[in-house]
């Protein structure tokens, strides 16, 4: 599978039940999407060299492990240049409890998502990001109260459509 390779139905329908369960057998994936078993593993393993699947993993109930503080933040650079946001990216890479950035269009630059023991850490990694000149010009927090919908997995079966 290259560049040029379209995704068919059968390879979106693995894709999307191995982001669902990565521990699915084999003969248990063959038998969801269609396929005996040993051209479901011919697939998968095309889909994995093409990188189309690039890990396997395991989704922890955080709430188990005690308590835990999501932070939405939208964040404004003061200078908007290339290099500006070549090094805020750069830095922001490194922050463990930055699960995600993006950059964004609207009135803010970036949109981040920090997962923190509470207000107080989330404080103090701004802070530190304040402290360390990386453009930062201002930033809104946005403290999570509850999520009541927080999905591991993509919709591709209903963002893609196959090439078949």
């Amino acid at each position: 599978m290259n560049d040029a390779h379209k995704l068919d139905r059968i390879d979106i329908r693995i894709l999307s039940h191995l982001q669902k369960n990565g521990r699915i057998s084999n003969v248990d994936l063959a038998d969801a999407v269609g396929l005996s078993p040993s051209p479901c593993l011919t697939r998968v393993k095309r889909l994995e060299k093409a990188g189309y699947i690039t890990a396997y993993g395991a989704h922890l109930q955080l709430e188990k492990l005690g308590n835990i503080q999501r932070v939405f933040t939208q964040l404004t650079l003061s200078d908007h240049r290339l290099e500006d946001f070549a090094r805020f990216e750069s830095y922001i890479r490194k922050v463990d409890e930055v699960l995600e950035c993006h950059l964004v269009s609207g009135g803010f630059d970036y949109q981040l998502t920090f997962l923190t023991r509470n207000v107080v850490h989330y404080q103090s990694i701004m802070e530190d990001l304040l402290e360390q000149r990386i453009g930062i010009d201002k930033y809104f927090s946005y403290i999570v109260i509850k999520s009541p919908v927080v999905k591991r997995y993509y919709p591709i079966e209903k963002l893609i459509a196959p090439q078949d």
